[in-house]
C-alpha cells in the first residue's frame, strides 16, 4: 500500500474515478468501502501536506519535491520511527521526541563512511567542503579499521544501507541542484542551531543519521556529532572536545604569554625600585657566564686562567643585591636589544677590562663565529686608540675608545723652549665627534688619576693657555669632569643615546702601591666583614655632583663598594703565561691588583649594564605605546 500512495498523484479528484476501477463491489457495499477510502486518502493527504518538525524526518513532503531518496531509506525503520514521532508531536506538541541513533543498533567497521552531504547546499559550499576535508585529514581511523577516503560530491552515501547503486548516488547528485530543498533543509538546520544552548536535549536527527547540520561537524571516521555545540567527537571509545582541546590551547599560550608578560613586568617594578649596588657576593657553581680559556679575546694580562692560576673561586661568584635579583645575562636576548645599534665604551683599562667581558660573553652565544670579529681584524688591544666589534648577524657593534682622563692630553714648550705634557681640563678627548651618535655610551675614569702627575698636580694641568702651576687633583678632576658633563648636554641626544657612567673601580694593594712592592697574589677569597671595606671614594662623590648639575640624564653605575669585597678577583701575579727570569723577579715588587681577571668581576658589571638595558626597552616600550 505504501508503493501505491507514494506514486498517487496529488490531484485527490483523480483518485476517486481509479478507485472504483479497482473495486468492483456491490451498490449495497459501496458506502463503507468509499468511507473507508476517503478516510485513508484523507489522512494520506494529511502525511503529505503536513510540515514535519523534523529536518530528517520529511517523507511525503520529501517525495514531491525530490526523487532522490530511495525506497530503503523511507521504508527503514529508522525512518518509521521518525515519521511517527513526527505525527505524535504534531498532536501533542508538549511531549519530547525521542530520537535514535542508527549506531545504538549495530556498528559494523565495514560500512561506508557517514553521509556527509546529505544537505545539497553543503556539497555546493566550497568553504565548508573545506573545513570537513580539514577535519577529515585529523580522524583518519575508527575503532582501529582505516575508513574508506570521504565521499566526493557524487557520490553521498547514506549510513543506514551498506551500499549504494550508481543510479542511486547519480540521484543523489542531483540533490545539489535543488535549490528549493536547499533553502528548507538550511532553515531547518538554522532552527537546530538556535537548540544548541540546552544541555539536556537528546542527539539532533542530523547526528542520528550520521549527517552534518554544519560543515563544522563534519569528517571520515566521526563516529559521533552532536547537535548541542559542543563540537564533541568520539574516536575509539574515548571522547574528544575539538572547541574545547582548541580554545585550551588559545588559553594556555594566552595565560603563558600573560604570565610571561607580567613576570617581565615583575622583574622590571624590581629592577627600578632596587639598589643594584647594595649587596654581596654569593657562590654559583653556574658561573662563569663563559668558560675560562674559551675566549682568545681577552688580553694576556686578564687570563688568569691560561696564565696558571690554579684556584677557580674567583669566577664562580654572582653579585646578588639585597632587595632584588640582578637577572643572568641572556647574551642573544642581549643581542636583540643591540641589534641595529653601537653600544661604546670609553674610558681607560678598566673599561677595556669590562669591554673585553662583554665581547666574549656575547661571541659565545654566536653559533656562527666568523661572523664576530674586530672591524680591523685587530686580535690585540692595548696599542690602539679604538677598536669594534662587529656582530654581523645583529648588524650591530661593540666598541672601545682609548680616553683615560675623558678629556685631551696635552703638550706645551716652555720658557726652556722644552715641550712637556699638559692636561687640558677644558678640551673633550680627541675621539668624542666618533662616538657622540652611539646609541649606548659607557664612560669611566678614575685610576689615572691617582698616578705621579696628577697626584701632585704641579705643572700639569691646563686651561686655555694656562698651566697651573699646582692644582689640587679633585679640583682638577672637578674641572675635568664638568667639561665632559658640558660636552654631553651638548652634543649627546637623549632621545637616541643612553649615557652611563661606570664608577670607580677599588685596588687591592697589599704592603705597597702597585710599583713599590704591593701584593695580592695570595688572596683567594672576597671580603666577607664589611669593617673591612674602605672609605667611598671622594673622586666619585665628586662626580655624584657633577651628574646632578647635568640636563642629560645619566645611568650611574655605582660599582665601588661591590668591587671592594673582591680582593680574590686580580690578576696579581697571574699576567704572562710565559716568564723569562727577569719578568719573574719583576713579579716580585710589581703585580697587577686593580685590574680583573677574566672570567671574573667586570661580568657582574655586565650583568648589571643588562638589566639597566632592560628597564630603558621596557621604559621606550611604553613612552611608544608598544
Amino acid at each position: 500500500m505504501a508503493d501505491v500512495t507514494k506514486y498517487a498523484p496529488i490531484n485527490g479528484r483523480t483518485l476517486i474515478s481509479d478507485f472504483k476501477s479497482h473495486f468492483s463491489f456491490q451498490k449495497t457495499k459501496r458506502t463503507v468501502a468509499y468511507g473507508f477510502v476517503f478516510v485513508f486518502i484523507g489522512f494520506t493527504i494529511f502525511l503529505a501536506f503536513a510540515p514535519s518538525s523534523s529536518s530528517s524526518s520529511p517523507w511525503f513532503t520529501n517525495i514531491f519535491t525530490s526523487t532522490a531518496t530511495s525506497k530503503s531509506s523511507i521504508l527503514s525503520d529508522d525512518s518509521h520511527r521518525s515519521h511517527f514521532s513526527s505525527i505524535f508531536s504534531y498532536f501533542f506538541p508538549d511531549s519530547s521526541t525521542q530520537v535514535h541513533n542508527p549506531e545504538d543498533r549495530s556498528k559494523n567497521t565495514n560500512l561506508q563512511p557517514p553521509n556527509l552531504n546529505v544537505e545539497p547546499k553543503v556539497v555546493k559550499n566550497q568553504t565548508q567542503n573545506q573545513e570537513i576535508n580539514d577535519k577529515v585529514e585529523v580522524l583518519k581511523k575508527n575503532n582501529g579499521t582505516v575508513l574508506p577516503k570521504e565521499p566526493t560530491a557524487g557520490q553521498i552515501v547514506n549510513s543506514t544501507s551498506p551500499s549504494k547503486s550508481s543510479s542511486e548516488l547519480n540521484r543523489g547528485s542531483s540533490i545539489s541542484k535543488n535549490q528549493t530543498q536547499s533553502k528548507q533543509l538550511n532553515g531547518k538546520t538554522e532552527e537546530l542551531k538556535t537548540n544548541q544552548s540546552s544541555t539536556g536535549v537528546a542527539k539532533s536527527p542530523v547526528a542520528a543519521n550520521q549527517t552534518a547540520n554544519s560543515s563544522k561537524n563534519s569528517g571520515s571516521g566521526v563516529k559521533n556529532v552532536t547537535g548541542n555545540g559542543d563540537n564533541r567527537i568520539t574516536e575509539n571509545g574515548v571522547a574528544k572536545n575539538l572547541t574545547s582541546s582548541s580554545m585550551k590551547k588559545k588559553s594556555n599560550a594566552t595565560d603563558s604569554s600573560v604570565s610571561s608578560k607580567q613576570g617581565s613586568d615583575d622583574l622590571i617594578k624590581s629592577l627600578m625600585n632596587c639598589d643594584l649596588f647594595d649587596g654581596h657576593w654569593v657562590g654559583d657553581d653556574s658561573y662563569p657566564l663563559y668558560k675560562p680559556g674559551s675566549c682568545s679575546l681577552i688580553d694576556e694580562q686578564f687570563n688568569c686562567f691560561q696564565n696558571g692560576r690554579p684556584d677557580n673561586g674567583y669566577h664562580q661568584l654572582r653579585w646578588k643585591p639585597k632587595g632584588c635579583t640582578v637577572p643572568r645575562l641572556n647574551a642573544s636576548h642581549m643581542l636583540e636589544l643591540l641589534r641595529g645599534k653601537r653600544l661604546v665604551f670609553v674610558g681607560d683599562s678598566l673599561n677595556r677590562n669590562m669591554w673585553e667581558s662583554l665581547v666574549c660573553i656575547l661571541k659565545n652565544s654566536v653559533k656562527d663565529q666568523s661572523k664576530v670579529y674586530e672591524e680591523f681584524g685587530r686580535h690585540h688591544f692595548r696599542n690602539e686608540a679604538s677598536y669594534s666589534f662587529i656582530f654581523e648577524d645583529y648588524k650591530c657593534t661593540v666598541e672601545f675608545f682609548v680616553s683615560p682622563f675623558l678629556v685631551q692630553e696635552w703638550e706645551v714648550t716652555d720658557k726652556n723652549r722644552t715641550r712637556k705634557e699638559t692636561l687640558r681640563l677644558d678640551i673633550i678627548g680627541r675621539s668624542a665627534d666618533k662616538y657622540k651618535n652611539a646609541d649606548f655610551i659607557v664612560f669611566n675614569t678614575g685610576h689615572w688619576w691617582t698616578h705621579d702627575k696628577t697626584s701632585k698636580g704641579k705643572d700639569y694641568y691646563q686651561e686655555g693657555s694656562h698651566v697651573y702651576s699646582e692644582l689640587n687633583v679633585l679640583e682638577a678632576f672637578r674641572k675635568a669632569l664638568t667639561t665632559w658633563g658640558r660636552w654631553v648636554d651638548a652634543n649627546v641626544n637623549p632621545m637616541k643615546t643612553l649615557v652611563f657612567f661606570r664608577g670607580y673601580s677599588k685596588v687591592h694593594f697589599s704592603g705597597g702601591q702597585w710599583n713599590s712592592g704591593g701584593q695580592c697574589d695570595h688572596e683567594t677569597e672576597p671580603i666577607k666583614n664589611e669593617t673591612y671595606l674602605t672609605q667611598y671614594p671622594p673622586k666619585m662623590t665628586v662626580l655624584e655632583r657633577v651628574l646632578k648639575g647635568m640636563k642629560t640624564p645619566v645611568k650611574y653605575l655605582n660599582i665601588t663598594r661591590m668591587t671592594d669585597y673582591r680582593k680574590d678577583g686580580h690578576p696579581s701575579i697571574y699576567r704572562k703565561q710565559k716568564l723569562s727570569s727577569a719578568e719573574k723577579k719583576l713579579l716580585l715588587r710589581v703585580q697587577d691588583c686593580s685590574h680583573w681577571c677574566l672570567p671574573g668581576v667586570p661580568d657582574a658589571w655586565n650583568e648589571i649594564l643588562y638589566a639597566e638595558l632592560l628597564v630603558n626597552h621596557n621604559q621606550r616600550r611604553k613612552q611608544e605605546g608598544t
